[in-house]
């Protein structure tokens, strides 16, 4: 009878589980009672969101079936775009002129120490030069978003997050291009096709067009919402710019991220009513951080703790990561002469990786190396997915710690 029953229940969960919208449904609400519960055990509530994913998802309920990983990416794509939209609208040019030579000098020191240690750290345990170099430059990768929603939800201020904003941005487009740059050293010396001129031809083209479709978006924004008076006018046509900016950056292979950052970055030049705008989007923003941060959580698979060199290699990533990446911070504010703050603590916000690692690392699988020696491609994918579980769990809370403490709140 019990056994009839389970059956019964396992059926029913197959049969929804693969459903858009009972996955949604289910993802919103546990991340509303895990993000309740992480708040009261005084974790920032983008934590609960991911474990509800995690929880929900193929590693464990499996709720939300793996067939529905195409669909919700367009989910993840629209909170991305309206994530970058917010960074890019910090960028006044009168701010920049402040803040500018410091967040280039944070930058560079902190990515050049990730890639160094990451890369050393890993050839000292005998990974193969080439390979180590490219996973130290796919370690430089940051993930905005749950830095921004930390500061979103604290409502954080100052030049602490100005800073912050600056580094998370420019790290984004330092990092395609210092991995264009890796490839293409790397493609050659590991028997590839790809000319390294080209490679990094590819890296900078990417970048420029990324810059000029989100500039171009800004323009229109701004042309379309410069007379517009009604909230939910500027809701329509801010969401429409966004999505279509969205697909064709992504159907062009170019950055997604990149574009959304230069549309906010225009907009609040050319704008006065930027403030306005954000805002009004704004009321967009819970349903979709929480459907994307629990989105992430059911990409994580905790069958990667099985392998005990995957637990070595991908452990020797992440602390040498993070060492990088507080180190480089604080060396870079020192020689920029930040504040005490700054030096301290934004090394933590730094630490949140995703998107745009796993991104890199799929790209690597379509070397034909990596195509033909599929063990190794498997090892550095498990390496990198190990550093997004660990960093996804760990790093919003030492982002919410460094923006509780260097932030005027």
């Amino acid at each position: 009878m019990l056994s009839d029953i389970s059956l019964f229940l396992m059926q029913l969960r197959d049969e929804f589980s693969r459903h858009i919208v009972f996955g949604m449904g289910v993802l919103l609400t546990g991340s509303y009672f895990m993000g309740r519960l992480a708040e009261k055990l005084n974790l920032p509530s983008i934590t609960g969101f991911i474990l509800a994913g995690l929880l929900i998802g193929p590693s464990c309920l499996g709720l939300v079936h793996t067939d529905l990983e195409g669909a919700l990416a367009s989910v993840t794509e629209i909170a991305l775009a309206l994530i970058a939209l917010v960074i890019g609208s910090e960028f006044r040019l009168k701010k920049l002129k402040s803040i500018g030579k410091p967040v280039l000098l944070i930058t560079i020191f902190q990515m050049t120490a990730t890639f160094l240690l990451v890369t050393i750290g890993l050839m000292l345990a005998g990974m193969k030069s080439e390979i180590a170099a490219l996973l130290g430059a796919i370690a430089s990768a940051t993930a905005p978003a749950a830095t921004v929603a930390i500061i979103r939800n604290l409502k954080a201020r100052g030049p602490f997050v100005d800073h912050l904003y600056g580094v998370v941005a420019l790290d984004d487009a330092g990092c395609v291009l210092l991995f264009g740059l890796v490839s293409a050293v790397a493609s050659n010396t590991l028997g590839a096709d790809t000319g390294a001129l080209l490679t990094i031809l590819h890296a900078v083209t990417e970048i420029l067009l990324s810059l000029l479709i989100g500039a171009v978006a800004g323009w229109l924004l701004h042309l379309l919402t410069r007379s517009s008076r009604r909230k939910n006018e500027m809701l329509i046509i801010c969401l429409g710019i966004l999505l279509l900016l969205s697909a064709v950056a992504n159907l062009f292979h170019l950055s997604a991220l990149l574009a959304a950052m230069t549309t906010g970055a225009v907009l609040t030049n050319l704008s006065r009513r930027t403030h306005r705008i954000i805002t009004t989007m704004d009321s967009l923003s819970p349903p979709l951080y929480a459907s994307f941060f629990a989105i992430a959580g059911t990409e994580l698979n905790l069958s990667i703790l099985t392998s005990g060199n995957v637990l070595l290699l991908g452990g020797i990533f992440v602390l040498a990561r993070a060492v990088g990446k507080i180190g480089g911070v604080f060396a870079g504010a020192s020689a920029a002469g930040s504040d005490r703050l700054i030096k301290k603590y934004l090394g933590l916000g730094m630490l949140p990786q995703a998107g745009v690692a796993i991104g890199l690392v799929l790209f690597l699988q379509s070397m034909p190396y990596f195509m033909a020696n599929t063990e190794i491609s498997a090892t550095i994918v498990n390496v990198v997915l190990f550093s997004v579980l660990v960093n996804e769990l760990a790093g919003p809370p030492l982002s919410r710690y460094a923006v509780t403490r260097g932030a005027t709140l």
